[in-house]
């Protein structure tokens, strides 16, 4: 499995917010600068983390992002399902009822464990 681009700039940019916490906002221009990625592609991205309540945006010159939740909240599950959604991994193309797959049911064990372990891993701790 492999997650996309946008996970992977939102999870860093969530642990840079972390690590930088602070009271005023966080640039947009900022931060696509220290990513060297495009402001419109970081503002699409910042605007699923906002979606997602992660984090609050502050429109006008002295605009830009800022924390929403306390850091020691804020899992990497949070993060990848602002970016990526709520669906599963895995769909059993084979069988009209997904419970009546063995294949599914061993994927879904497998995804959950996952799930778990990242909901539970929080990003403050690695910053």
């Amino acid at each position: 499995m492999k997650y996309t681009k946008a996970t992977n700039y939102a999870l860093h940019t969530m642990a840079y917010m972390i690590k930088y916490n602070k009271d005023d906002n966080f640039n947009l221009q900022v931060l696509s600068n220290h990513f060297n990625i495009s402001a419109t592609y970081l503002s699409k991205i910042l605007t699923q983390l906002v979606k997602a309540n992660l984090v609050q945006s502050t429109p006008g010159v002295k605009g830009g992002y800022v924390l929403r939740k306390k850091v020691e909240e804020i899992s990497f599950m949070d993060v990848i399902k602002a970016t990526e959604g709520t669906g599963g991994l895995f769909s059993c193309e084979l069988h009209e009822e997904e419970s009546q797959c063995e294949i599914f049911k061993v994927m879904k064990e497998a995804e959950n464990t996952m799930e778990t372990y990242l909901l539970n891993k929080k990003i403050y701790e690695i910053v």
